[in-house]
């Protein structure tokens, strides 16, 4: 291992461990935790509650529990991927911004510590506190089917909802990605918070609006085309990208996520789910675009962090 290897790792580690050890004790993070186990506590309690008097009828009760609603109270899903993408923004809107604020890059950049190696800490830091709020979150799905209804879950049923974990997971890196972009774009944080949010909303509520008016405007008056053109576009949204993945894998009776061909429509109407190899696949394109997109945001990031003038 030659001196810069070994400097990089070491460098790392340091930022890593660092940012770790802000986490931990930082307010906003706290309050976060605290807002996603509320909230998305409170959900879970309503579907166990609603699906008690169904154990034994539904081999996928565990499943159920993310997905079921009951007004007033949205599900689990609903409450996820409302609050991963805040959370992800509030961690990184101010990832690079706030070293410039508080004069500590150069001091930072000054030790044997590069650039690339500082994103890469930072983000890995994210990354780790996010998995552990999610990962706990994922216990408690799993104690919660066990403790109201008293059914183990399945192999099949944790396979399924752990991969709805890891979905989840880059869900929130891909929007904390955001944020740290725009931290670096913008000297202020106030700017980059509200930027980053301005682009949240603008996909999760602006954008399926807007992709369906270019659907009917592409689509020629052919209700085929328009429909499948309105999916492609739409699935430009990360939200969409995310609603979609986690429905292909929670709901196994799933068989398209996009326009339904009659053939699916059959296997639909005759309750069959899907095995689980079969839904993985079915949202495989998801995860991939899922994977491009952090690696086009980094890259995006680390370009511009590289040509950024850090003197004060």
């Amino acid at each position: 291992m030659n001196k810069r290897e070994g400097s990089a790792l070491t460098g790392l580690k340091v930022v890593w461990l660092k940012e770790m050890q802000d986490y931990s004790g930082n307010i906003r993070m706290i309050i976060l935790m605290i807002l996603i186990i509320l909230t998305a506590g409170s959900s879970m309690y309503v579907a166990a509650q609603t699906l008690r008097s169904y154990v034994g009828e539904d081999s996928f009760m565990l499943l159920n529990l993310f997905t079921i609603s009951k007004d007033p109270i949205p599900s689990f899903l609903s409450f996820i991927s409302f609050l991963v993408p805040l959370t992800g923004i509030a961690l990184g809107f101010d990832a690079i911004n706030s070293e410039f604020q508080n004069r500590t890059l150069g001091r930072i950049l000054s030790q044997p510590i590069y650039r690339d190696v500082l994103l890469f800490g930072k983000a890995l830091g994210a990354f780790t506190a996010m998995a552990i709020v999610l990962l706990a979150l994922w216990l408690l799905v799993i104690g919660c089917a066990m403790f109201f209804m008293g059914v183990p879950p399945s192999g099949e049923q944790i396979a399924r909802a752990f991969t709805f974990y890891l979905v989840t997971l880059l869900y929130g890196l891909l929007w904390y990605l955001v944020g740290m972009m725009f931290s670096i774009i913008f000297r202020q944080s106030a700017v980059s918070a509200l930027v980053a949010i301005a682009l949240w909303l603008f996909f999760m509520i602006f954008w399926p609006m807007i992709a369906q008016l270019l659907a009917y405007g592409f689509g020629g008056g052919d209700q085929y085309t328009t429909a499948k053109l309105g999916v492609v576009l739409g699935r430009i949204s990360p939200y969409r990208l995310y609603t979609e993945s986690a429905i292909g894998i929670l709901n196994p009776t799933t068989r398209s996520l996009g326009v339904v061909m009659f053939s699916q429509l059959q296997g639909a109407i005759m309750g069959s789910p899907l095995p689980f190899g079969q839904s993985l696949m079915l949202i495989w394109p998801h995860f991939t675009a899922f994977l491009a997109t952090i690696i086009l945001i980094f890259s995006l990031s680390y370009v511009m962090f590289q040509r950024k003038e850090i003197r004060m």
